[in-house]
């Protein structure tokens, strides 16, 4: 029975976002009231993000009866992950610094906030220490603590050694199997009130900030998104388009997933749907295993873009000239700082601001002149970000030879199908 389009997800989804823009714009009291509706449905996600991740790469990894292909796919996906990112961060520094969206801002007029949090942290956080948190002092510890980096660690080993176990081990992993699929279907439980956490966040952004927060910043939210609309349609369609993929085909196979993150401006929202989305697709468990929870925090291209264009804004509306060499060690020092706050809260502000801590050329309170507007600007990021794990994971299991295209086609037939019975449906509905 084809689903009516009131039972849609992605229908829900928008309409929930559209009647949180209407209250926040009429009701921000009341909107700003609804945040608990996104941090709940966030909270319910993120309870299900670890189990989800380990399972998947356990799996993917026992599986597997050549272990020197595991360590083929991290190497590939790591290298993937660096020269995007590289390029990510140097498409940021060019637009700014040809709209230089900066430039004549009057600072004082802006609304600032509180960023000493975010400048402390940023001032302490090291990428060495960064490294050497990705081994968990406990396993326990990382799962209660949701910390991606360190499950996905502990998770490649555990599916290595009961790799390793061989016939042994095919009890353990029919039972890792089972429990797999209860996994996602709570998954698929917590799904269905993802409208209600668009619409608790999305109502909370505007009633908190409003329109009129946006005035000022408008140059750089435009650019900033933008500079996103021509990475992902330029850098990312032509790398897909290199490995016979049609970005066009992927982003419409994945829009459910992209409304949700519109209205949470959260990717973490639906990284369990991803996970499963991409294998549907045809990527092979083992690749979408080890490529989509590491490039939650190896891969952010949206925040890459994002960090090298604020950090030179600030500069710009300071009137401080940063020379081409000062540009370029921005360019260096976000290549460490944007790997090592991920999965932190507020992890844009304090790559920023450790970042222009180490230049000690433009003030690191500048960063507080973003706060206004930062939310608005993270569903970009994150869109982007979402977008760019799901590209690495079809470059990396093309390569690999890890790509059904069988599979593909199944999935692209059973969308168009979907499509079309939505729309019948629709015209059954209104005669």
């Amino acid at each position: 029975m084809p689903r009516r389009l009131h039972q849609n997800l992605t229908v829900q989804v928008l309409f929930a976002i559209a009647l949180a823009v209407v209250l926040g714009l009429v009701a921000p009291g009341p909107a700003r009231a609804m945040r608990p509706l996104g941090d709940v449905f966030i909270n319910l996600i993120k309870m299900v993000i670890a189990p989800v991740i380990f399972l998947t790469i356990v799996l993917g990894i026992a599986n597997m009866s050549d272990l020197k292909k595991v360590g083929r796919v991290g190497g590939k996906a790591l290298l993937y992950f660096e020269i995007v990112s590289t390029i990510s961060l140097a498409i940021g520094l060019i637009v700014v610094n040809v709209t230089k969206p900066g430039a004549g801002l009057d600072v004082s007029a802006l609304a600032k906030g509180d960023v000493s949090r975010y400048t402390a942290q940023g001032a302490e956080m090291s990428f060495v220490e960064f490294a050497t948190h990705i081994v968990p002092s406990s396993a326990v510890d990382a799962f209660a603590k949701g910390d991606v980096l360190q499950v996905v660690f502990f998770a490649i080993l555990f599916g290595v050694a009961l790799a390793s176990l061989g016939a042994k081990g095919r009890a353990l992993v029919e039972l890792l199997e089972q429990l797999s699929q209860v996994i996602f279907r709570i998954v698929g439980l917590v799904m269905r009130v993802a409208p209600i956490g668009a619409f608790g966040a999305m109502a909370y952004t505007v009633g908190a900030f409003g329109v009129r927060s946006l005035l000022p910043m408008g140059r750089l939210m435009l650019d900033v998104y933008l500079t996103m609309a021509l990475f992902i349609f330029i850098v990312l369609n032509l790398i897909l388009r290199w490995y016979g993929f049609s970005l066009w085909e992927y982003l419409k196979f994945i829009r459910e997933e992209l409304v949700i993150v519109l209205g949470t401006s959260s990717s973490e929202a639906v990284l369990p749907r991803m996970l499963a989305k991409m294998e549907r697709y045809g990527c092979s468990r083992t690749v979408v295993g080890l490529v989509i929870p590491a490039g939650y925090s190896f891969n952010l291209d949206g925040t890459s873009i994002y960090l090298s264009m604020a950090a030179l804004f600030v500069a710009q509306a300071f009137g401080i000239h940063l020379s081409l060499a000062q540009q370029l060690s921005v360019l260096g020092v976000l290549m460490l700082t944007s790997k090592g706050a991920a999965g932190v809260t507020g992890s844009g502000f304090i790559v920023l601001a450790s970042t222009l801590s180490a230049m000690r050329v433009v003030p690191v309170e500048g960063v507080a002149i973003l706060l206004g507007v930062d939310r608005f600007m993270s569903e970009a990021r994150a869109i982007t970000n979402l977008i760019g794990n799901g590209a690495a994971t079809l470059v990396v299991a093309r390569s690999e030879g890890a790509f059904d295209e069988a599979a593909r086609v199944r999935a692209v037939a059973e969308l168009h199908e979907e499509r079309r019975a939505g729309r019948d449906e629709l015209a059954t509905d209104s005669v």
